[in-house]
Formats: structure tokens, C-alpha cells, sequence
């Protein structure tokens, strides 16, 4: 059943979004009638008191009180953005380590995590750029010229930067996402080497996992909502209601996308893999994309997601202990297309040029990103912070609209999360079907 926190902060998440975009319509409308009446001098003062910009440059007396606890927010999330990819990443690894009795069974998993995560950042992709060219995500509101970040550096230094000169810069960087991954992934693959010889790091690495879900919880769940309401108070306050007419396109794309993706494409995956009629997965899988939802967390999901894939989709259940919680950490198909659809609703929101080298930076650090990407509600949209910094999309509009993506995001990481469960089992039942070990009757009883 769900839990009463879940199902509470879903509830706060959602009234402090309505409220805030009550609010800041009402803000809108004094802000016109102030200045439209030629009290800009009033105006002034209740934008200098409330949502200014406290760290610009004529802003020094001003207090932005919405501001403050914004950017507060944004900041403590960010705080655990390098922990949290580390020990996902690390414990990734060790979890591939534990199943040495599946033989090749990891390789095809992995490899069945990879083809689908690329074809969904992949849709996403040429579901954004269409979007993009078509000025679904261009800032009307704001009359200021096009950034142009590192978007026409050589896209081949991403090899360079991937591979770090010094343990401690790779990890005291957020934007080093990639130096980030390989530290990681060459710190894991030493302890499985190590195996027994090294028993006390896998337990630390555990451990701050645990503290940093135990944090990211705390923060999201006492302060989320408070900082969704400011966040998005203060958008409407500072840019009015053209700045969120991209942001009402990036919504609607991406839950397109992902329901598209949900509803047909994981059902044409167990059609193609496995032979079976996808109308049995579709029904027995709906409590588990239901609950998933409604937690916006994959860990609480993964108990139900397994006693289903094993007791009423057939998979024999060794492979299904290996397979979801293993996909639970890398296998984010809904987190990539939300991050792809976010990054280019960021570059035209923050009037950023797209090339072909920069699509394919943010295709592949998306999928590095996604893999980093722990089980926990929130942090998708945390994660999405190292796939703006690897592209260069750094400029002061560009993290305004990233702030926007963090109040907005919650319904949507909801659905990202019933997609990332669905996923994780669709991908269960095509391992065990190749390994003669999917039970046909179970599945279609």
C-alpha cells in the first residue's frame, strides 16, 4: 500500500503548485496595474521586498525574500549531486558483481538497459527539436540575445574531460558529471576485483547512499513544497505569464512522450522479446506504474514491482532479483526523456543555439546521467543540473529556467517513475524469456 508521507506530499506538492500559480497570476495582475497606473515606485518596492534578485548587481539592499528560500532549495539539492552519482554508481557495479551465477544473463540485461534508454533519448530527441524549431520553448518574454555558452567547442574533449587528473577535483565539481562516472565506475569495478579483501567500503558507500536519500527525503518532503510555491510565485513575479507559456509546452511534450512510451512502447517489447500478447503485462503491471506514481520513488516500488514480475508475469525469481534492482539504478528510460526534453526546453528558454555535436553531447550525457540517477523522488530533476553544466548552459536565464524545471517537475517525475518501474520489469520478462525461464502459463492466468 502506499504510504501515508508519499500520498501527503503528492497532495502539498500539488497545492502549492495550484496555489503558487493562483498567486502569482494575482502578482501578475497588481504588478500590471501598479505600473500601468504609474506607481512603479510601489511595484518596485513590494519586487524589492519579495522576489528580487538579491545577488545582482543594484539589488544590494533589496531582501527577495522568495528568492532566498529558492534558491536555498536549489542549492541543498545540489549539495548532494556528487555523493549521490558516486555511491549509485559504485554500488551499481557491485550489484552487477553479486550475480555471478546469472553467467551472461548481466550482459544481456545491460545490454536490453542500454537499446532502450538510447531509443527513448533518442524519441525524445527528435520530439524536442521539433518542438525547438517550431518555437514551442522561445522566451518571448524576455528581449535579450541568444547565449551561446560551449555549445561550439570540440564535442571530442568530452573524452579528455572524462577521465580526471585528480580524485579530489572530479569529485567537488557537479559539472564534471563525466569525470564523475568514470571515477566511479573505476572505483567499483577495483572492489569487485578486491572482492572479499575489501568488505568495510561497499558498507560506506551503503551507508552515505542512505544518508544522502535520508537528506534528499528531508529537504524535498519539509521544504518542497514551500519551495515550489516561491519558485514558481517568483517566476510569474519576475517574467510574467509569457515566460510560462515554453514551460506549458515542456510539460505537455513530455508527458506525451512519456505516456506514448508507457502505454505502446514497453507492450511492443514484451510483443517483440517475448511472443506473448502484451494485453496480460499491460493489466498485472498497472498496480505497479499506479504505486510508482504515486511514491515518485523506485526503491519503494521495487517489493511490489518484484512479487509481481515473479508471482504474476512469470519471471523465474533469480532473475528478477537481479534484473529489477539493478534496473532500479541504471535502467531510467522516463529520467532520459525527461532530462532531454528539459535541456532543450532550457537551451530555448535561455536562447541557446542546438547543433548537431551539442544534441549528441546531450544524448550521451543524458544516458550517463540517467544511470547516475538514484531511486529517490526528486532527484531526476537534480541530476538534469550535470547535463546543463557538460553542455554549457550555465548563463543566468538558463538557471532561472532549470529553478522553473524544479518547481514544475513534480507531476512529471511521478509519471517518469511509473515509466522507470514498467521498464524494469518489461525488461525481466525479455531476459527470462531468452533464458527459458518465463513461465507462459502464470503470465497469460
Amino acid at each position: 500500500m502506499q504510504k501515508p508521507g508519499a500520498r501527503k506530499l503528492t497532495v502539498k506538492m500539488l497545492i502549492a503548485m495550484v496555489a503558487a500559480v493562483v498567486c502569482g497570476l494575482g502578482v501578475i495582475a497588481l504588478r500590471e496595474a501598479l505600473i500601468g497606473a504609474g506607481n512603479e515606485t510601489a511595484w518596485n518596492t513590494i519586487n524589492n521586498l519579495l522576489f528580487a534578485d538579491i545577488s545582482a548587481a543594484g539589488n544590494e539592499k533589496a531582501i527577495g525574500l522568495f528568492y532566498i528560500i529558492g534558491q536555498l532549495f536549489v542549492k541543498a539539492l545540489q549539495l548532494v549531486i556528487v555523493p549521490m552519482v558516486f555511491t549509485s554508481i559504485v554500488l551499481a557495479m557491485l550489484r552487477i558483481s553479486d550475480s555471478r551465477k546469472l553467467g551472461r544473463i548481466s550482459t544481456k540485461t545491460i545490454g536490453l538497459f542500454l537499446f532502450t534508454t538510447v531509443a527513448a533519448i533518442l524519441l525524445a530527441t527528435a520530439a524536442g527539436v521539433i518542438a525547438f524549431n517550431a518555437g514551442a520553448f522561445n522566451n518571448t518574454a524576455l528581449d535579450m540575445a541568444g547565449s551561446t555558452g560551449k555549445t561550439g567547442s570540440n564535442p571530442l574533449l568530452i573524452i579528455l574531460n572524462a577521465v580526471p587528473n585528480n580524485l579530489v577535483s572530479a569529485l567537488s565539481n557537479n559539472g564534471g558529471v563525466l569525470a564523475i562516472v568514470v571515477t566511479s565506475v573505476a572505483v567499483g569495478l577495483a572492489v569487485n576485483a578486491l572482492k572479499d579483501k575489501v568488505t568495510a567500503f561497499p558498507k560506506l558507500c551503503e551507508e552515505i547512499s542512505e544518508i544522502i536519500n535520508k537528506v534528499l527525503g528531508f529537504v524535498v518532503d519539509k521544504f518542497g513544497p514551500l519551495a515550489i510555491f516561491c519558485l514558481i510565485t517568483r517566476t510569474c513575479a519576475s517574467y510574467g505569464i509569457s515566460h510560462l507559456k515554453p514551460a506549458v509546452a515542456y510539460v505537455i511534450l513530455t508527458v506525451v512522450l512519456l505516456l506514448l512510451v508507457l502505454f505502446f512502447g514497453y507492450a511492443l517489447l514484451v510483443r517483440v522479446t517475448t511472443g506473448l500478447s502484451p494485453l496480460p503485462f499491460v493489466r498485472k503491471i498497472s498496480k505497479v506504474a499506479l504505486f510508482g506514481f504515486s511514491t515518485s520513488s523506485s526503491a519503494a516500488t521495487l517489493p511490489l514491482n518484484l512479487k509481481t514480475t515473479v508471482e504474476e508475469l512469470g519471471v523465474q525469481e533469480e532473475i528478477a532479483s537481479f534484473v529489477l534492482p539493478l534496473g532500479m539504478t541504471v535502467n531510467m528510460d522516463g529520467t532520459a526523456i525527461m532530462q532531454v526534453i528539459a535541456t532543450v526546453f532550457i537551451a530555448g528558454s535561455a536562447g541557446y543555439e542546438l547543433s548537431l555535436s551539442t544534441l549528441l553531447l546531450i544524448g550521451v550525457l543524458a544516458i550517463i546521467a540517467s544511470i547516475g540517477t538514484p531511486a529517490a523522488p526528486g532527484a531526476g530533476a537534480v541530476i538534469l543540473f550535470t547535463i546543463l553544466s557538460g553542455v554549457g548552459f550555465d548563463s543566468e536565464l538558463a538557471l532561472m529556467a532549470y529553478s522553473l524545471i524544479l518547481a514544475i517537475n513534480r507531476p512529471i517525475e511521478m509519471l517518469v517513475t511509473a515509466l522507470n518501474v514498467v521498464g524494469d520489469s518489461a525488461c525481466a520478462m525479455a531476459v527470462a524469456k531468452s533464458e527459458n525461464a518465463l513461465d507462459k502459463e502464470r503470465y497469460n492466468a
